[in-house]
């Protein structure tokens, strides 16, 4: 594996906040989490999966007890789409679901499809804001 460079590190930790948290929604999850005592792992460790050409890895931000993976995304670009295919190809008995700020929002300007239709093409489970209590119940 080739050595990271100060570039990557720097990318990779200067998005966390004083929380340990890469942003105010993952916080607002883990608050929401923590006031309904329930059990998770906050980013639980890396999943690698096959990218075309090279194995990569991912690291999911919240991992339930009864093993569901939330993602929580502010914004949705392309390549967290793509990645999110290729994790479901490599391992499709893993259950990711995601929340959005708003999963109204559209994929890119030029699209009409918006984040919760591609989850329901793509097979995901969604939710804005917050974590369902059915998920953690």
């Amino acid at each position: 594996m080739a050595a990271r460079t100060f570039s990557h590190w720097h990318r990779y930790h200067k998005q966390r906040s004083k929380t340990g948290k890469r942003s105010g929604l993952e916080v607002q999850v883990a608050s929401q989490l923590d006031a309904a005592k329930v059990e998770y792992q906050y980013e639980p460790g890396w999943i690698t999966y096959e990218k075309p050409a090279r194995p990569a890895k991912y690291l999911p931000d919240f991992k339930l007890k009864n093993g569901i993976i939330i993602e929580v995304k502010g914004r949705f670009v392309t390549a967290d789409r793509q990645k999110h295919l290729q994790i479901k190809q490599s391992h499709p008995d893993l259950d990711i679901r995601f929340v959005f700020s708003n999963p109204q929002q559209r994929i890119s300007k030029q699209s009409k499809t918006t984040y919760a239709m591609w989850c329901e093409k793509h097979g995901f489970l969604y939710a804005k804001a917050v974590v369902p209590e059915e998920w953690f119940k």
